[in-house]
């Protein structure tokens, strides 16, 4: 997937892509045609970095019923030729997702596209659990012949139906149709649900990972055989590492962590940071002077930009290590990591990143100048998204950084991030006087529901948009329990609903 090409945020159709509250507000204020058309561009290309984490769906589908929007455009994007051409889901998740809010809404036309998509779409799984979620039993039950069809009556689509029914993230539409009486609709679902369980039963007993009576060795050679097939693997050998060592296998875990292959070393340093070990602070430095500068600069880690993997000449090896000790040092919790942090905050390599965001999850107010100067630094060298961005925010709240007030607007008007910006909406409460009157109130129409959270709570009353907008936010069905707790903490005797 390309990265999204995202329009400057002082455009109406760089305030929608972020998700922010201010692009509902300038749509609502811009001619209808403009606003429906950066609408549309939003939902057919999804603005997202990374869609797992950040929510649009909601946001679109509420400025839709608002302008009082037509789904031409959405349906023309849906059937188009390219739909069995690119069948990769970011081309029409958003899409469906934003149909499934607008039929929980009571739109009948989204309802009926959902329906048309199931039957007929490359991407029908994600339309048919949005119906799971939506439509009624009878619609429900006229996708499964559609649906069936596209597995053939041989061995190979029973087994693709089998897995399908398995894995499916909303069961009620199988559930539905194994109760069918026809024989090539009910029977052939219960079968491929008895077959997916039974597939499932022999896999737990066919198990590809350690077993009890594994020794240390045993678990470090199968975190290297991951690293050289590509999987990480240590994060899962570091907990086998939890039950297997003991006291007397010490020796052996940091002769690994010193000079071990580098998948069994990035197990073992992060075993190593799991028990706290004394002496991983000096391993991990070891790891990351190993890379050379001109490494760091090659694999984009200069500055303190992650490590990355890159082909020539460059130690991919050390790289890995460098990563991996990085990590685990960012597990660690004592004093002695923190006062490690306090060295190496002003290196100019990932260690000196990890540093920053290990003080501003766990320094304390004397380190306060030590978090700015991270994240200004971070700022500076990697832009208004760099990953280490939402630990320095977080820190630069959770220790009041006042005078970090206009470095967080900042990064609250700039980043592409909706999960950062909601990070920084929560560090700007704690930080910025002016917030409940400012971007607080923004906030009550931002893309994120932990963001609405935050604003219920701060945004000032007195601002006549904020009681019409909580009255709202506690009426929608389709709004998150939590932030209409929120609310309804929030309305008075003059706000009720």
């Amino acid at each position: 997937m390309f990265e999204p090409a995202i329009a400057p945020s002082g455009t109406l159709l760089g305030l929608l892509q972020r998700g922010r509250g201010d692009g509902t507000l300038h749509a609502l204020a811009a001619p209808r045609a403009e606003a429906l058309a950066a609408l549309d561009h939003c939902v057919l290309s999804d603005p997202r970095h990374d869609w797992r984490v950040e929510n649009r769906s909601l946001y679109y589908a509420r400025l839709y019923l608002d302008l009082h929007g037509g789904l031409e455009t959405v349906e023309a994007h849906l059937f188009a030729p390219e739909d069995h051409l690119d069948t990769e889901e970011n081309r029409t998740g958003l899409a469906l997702a934003v149909l499934g809010h607008l039929a929980s809404y009571g739109r009948h036309d989204a309802l009926l596209l959902l329906r048309r998509y199931a039957a007929t779409g490359a991407n029908w799984a994600w339309a048919l659990d949005e119906l799971a979620l939506r439509d009624d039993d009878t619609g429900l039950r006229s996708l499964a012949e559609p649906v069936l069809a596209r597995f053939p009556r041989d061995a190979a689509g029973d087994a693709a139906l089998a897995a399908t029914v398995r894995d499916a993230y909303e069961p009620r539409p199988w559930r539905l149709w194994a109760e069918d009486p026809r024989e090539a609709v009910g029977a052939r679902v219960r079968a491929a649900r008895e077959d997916g369980s039974f597939d499932r039963w022999q896999r737990q007993l066919r198990p590809a990972g350690p077993r009890p009576g594994w020794s240390v060795r045993a678990v470090l050679d199968w975190a290297q055989e991951g690293y050289e097939r590509g999987a990480d693997l240590a994060g899962p050998a570091a907990r086998c590492l939890a039950a297997v060592a003991g006291p007397e296998d010490r020796p052996e875990l940091l002769a690994a962590g010193r000079a071990g292959a580098p998948g069994a070393r990035a197990a073992a340093l992060h075993h190593l940071a799991a028990v706290r070990d004394p002496a991983l602070l000096d391993l991990v430095e070891a790891a990351a002077d190993a890379v050379d500068p001109f490494d760091r600069a090659a694999s984009g880690a200069a500055d303190g930009v992650p490590y990355a993997d890159v082909p020539g000449a460059v130690d991919r090896e050390a790289l890995a290590v460098a990563r991996a000790a990085t990590a685990a040092y960012l597990r660690m919790c004592g004093e002695d990591a923190v006062a490690r942090a306090r060295a190496w905050i002003h290196r100019t390599d990932p260690l000196g990143t990890a540093a920053g965001e290990l003080l501003a999850a766990r320094g304390e107010e004397r380190d306060a100048g030590l978090v700015l100067g991270a994240l200004r630094t971070a700022l500076r060298t990697a832009g208004t998204d760099a990953p280490a961005l939402g630990t320095l925010v977080d820190g630069a709240g959770r220790l009041g950084i006042a005078c970090a007030a206009p470095v967080l607007r900042h990064v609250y008007r700039e980043t592409a991030s909706s999960q950062l910006r909601g990070r920084t909406a929560r560090a700007l409460a704690a930080t910025d006087p002016s917030f409940a009157s400012g971007f607080a109130v923004e906030c009550l129409w931002d893309c994120e529901e932990t963001t609405r959270e935050i604003a219920a709570e701060y945004a000032e009353t007195g601002d006549v948009r904020v009681a019409e907008r909580l009255r709202r936010l506690a009426a929608d069905p389709a709004e998150e329990v939590e932030v209409q707790t929120a609310v309804r903490n929030r309305i008075g005797p003059d706000l009720q609903v």
